[in-house]
């Protein structure tokens, strides 16, 4: 499946970097199962141009999700995302897990939750992600 530029939307007011923005979209794509290992990324200038950024930014976004084994190039023929490889023990794996399940904790109480709303909203993003 090849995705479309169209499906990306970057704000430049958010204070959050375009590249940044773009890396997250496209994680978020892969962690929902909209974007699968072998699925095509758009090409640099096909993304530069729908939204209006330069090309550098799409590029550097890319490079970044290259480096952190996301993606990989194919020559030739762009982007491909790569299947996931998995690191380290499942126990390793939730422990690095726990500082950002902490901070969402934190920012929810600080957002006055309660544990079960903090936790309906977990529940709610984990059946949106599901794989």
């Amino acid at each position: 499946m090849v995705i479309k530029p169209t499906q990306f939307e970057v704000h430049p007011s958010a204070g959050v970097p375009i590249y940044l923005q773009i890396m997250g979209q496209i994680n978020a794509m892969i962690a929902g199962g909209h974007l699968k290992a072998g699925d095509m990324l758009p090409s640099v200038r096909q993304m530069a141009t729908e939204l209006g950024v330069n090309a550098m930014t799409i590029s550097k976004a890319y490079s970044k999700l290259e480096a952190d084994e996301v993606v990989e190039r194919v020559r030739g023929k762009g982007m491909m995302v790569r299947t996931p490889v998995l690191s380290g023990s499942t126990k390793e794996r939730m422990q690095e897990l726990e500082p950002l399940m902490e901070q969402a904790i934190v920012q929810g109480r600080q957002l006055g939750l309660t544990n079960e709303q903090i936790l309906s909203v977990v529940n709610k993003l984990l059946r949106e992600y599901k794989s």
